[in-house]
């Protein structure tokens, strides 16, 4: 019979790769908590209008790339292609901001894109999304920008870049807007298919486009900072004030506008030289009027959204950690002897001390083995006899030593020793 595999575009994550994960997760977990954020589950499937009306019609993302289906009750469901829009319907949902002034939300936990896969990209990928709802200081964009950094550096990441842009508001963006569309009227020719779709819904996407063609035409383009308003012009320099504060070295990129209609003036991503062409490994922005365009009061946000599978592949596999090894091995040769290895080490476990042992009968040599492998610190050697002695040998594995202990003392022993 024919081994199922796994769907095209989705991926298992298997150890020790998930040890990895969970010290992502970790470290995110303290960092985030340090800087006054609480976390958020949110549900994988939403109303379709949900992105529809939070991510832009326009969007790639709402026009090629969600999972949407109708469910028995004919409603058109999705399963979330991003976190953001689902963070804010909670957010209004429950009135969070009613509560506090500024709430500071993290989630960790899977997407779905039905894109191409490719290396470090798939149709089920996991984000790690941080959302600041309330104000609109340039400080909270700042300090927002500066604990990712320190994340990244907690994580031991080396060689990134931090890449800023604003992308104006509503009073200064569609002047830039018409610049590019009478910039583009003539080139329809040259350009990719989705670009020359792009003119008509949403322009400012051709900065996206990877065909070298449009980029060729584009590098030519008007550039959003030459239309700024005096406004977002002093609430990016203010940004970029606090970001040299802290000695944040960046790079302003005048052609980045993210692939979301709700971004609003300060943009950014983070890239590496480490994962080919498909560099960024996050990406997010100032977003001054998505919880209005979901029906909620007029309050601003700013969030970033971390792939995990990108960042899981820029941090270095390391040797095995002693932690992470058995405390004790109980050998046990003879159903008596299992029988008491399963209550020993159950017990033992239960008292928080990791305890492997086997259960197949295999010879003490084996067994033995398998101990060294797993780089158990102690080995518990229990035969029939023992067992009918009330005693077994106890061996050091570090140091080759060993002696006899009463089982009936083990526990207190092994509590001693582990502290």
């Amino acid at each position: 019979m024919e081994i199922i595999t796994a769907v095209k575009g989705f991926k298992d994550i298997l150890p020790p790769e998930t040890d990895k994960w969970r010290h992502i997760e970790n470290t995110a977990y303290n960092v985030f908590r340090t800087f006054g954020f609480s976390e958020i589950c949110i549900p994988l499937i939403e109303k379709t209008e949900l992105f529809r009306r939070g991510i832009g019609e326009s969007t790639d993302i709402v026009e090629k790339e969600m999972y949407t289906f109708l469910d028995r009750g004919e409603e058109s469901l999705t399963l979330r292609p991003e976190a953001t829009a689902s963070v804010i319907r909670a957010y209004l949902e429950h009135t969070l901001h009613a509560v506090e002034s500024v709430t500071r939300l993290f989630t960790i936990g899977p997407m779905f894109r039905r894109e191409r896969p490719q290396k470090g990209r798939y149709r089920q990928f996991y984000q790690i999304d941080v959302e600041i709802l309330g104000p609109d200081d340039p400080r909270t964009d700042a300090e927002l920008i500066l604990m990712l950094m320190h994340f990244l550096d907690r994580l031991g990441l080396k060689n990134l870049t931090l890449e800023i842009n604003s992308l104006g508001c509503d009073e200064c963006r569609p002047t830039f807007r018409e610049a590019i569309v009478q910039f583009l009227r003539g080139t329809e020719k040259e350009l990719c298919e989705d670009c020359r779709r792009r003119i008509g819904t949403n322009p400012l996407r051709v900065f996206d486009c990877k065909v070298e063609k449009c980029g060729e035409i584009i590098s030519q383009a008007p550039r959003l900072m030459d239309f700024v308003c005096v406004d977002c012009r002093e609430h990016f320099t203010q940004v970029e004030d606090r970001l040299t504060l802290f000695a944040i070295p960046y790079t302003v990129n005048a052609k980045m506008v993210r692939g979301l209609d709700y971004y609003t003036r300060t943009t950014f991503e983070v890239k590496t030289e480490s994962l080919g062409a498909q560099n960024a490994i996050l990406g997010g922005g100032r977003y001054d009027h998505l919880v209005r365009d979901l029906g909620g009061p007029d309050i601003s946000g700013i969030g970033f959204a971390i792939g995990m599978e990108r960042l899981a592949a820029l941090i270095p596999d390391k040797e095995k950690n002693p932690a992470d090894s058995p405390f004790l091995f109980i050998a046990a040769i003879g159903d008596k002897a299992v029988d008491k290895a399963f209550f020993l080490s159950n017990r033992l476990r239960m008292r928080g001390i990791r305890v492997e042992t086997d259960y197949s009968g295999r010879s003490l040599k084996s067994q033995m083995k398998r101990a060294d492998k797993l780089k158990s610190s102690f080995v518990l050697i229990i035969g029939e006899r023992e067992v009918s002695e009330n005693r077994a040998l106890f061996r050091n594995m570090h140091t080759s030593s060993q002696e006899e202990i009463g089982l009936d003392k083990l526990e207190e022993t092994i509590m001693k020793i582990a502290r």
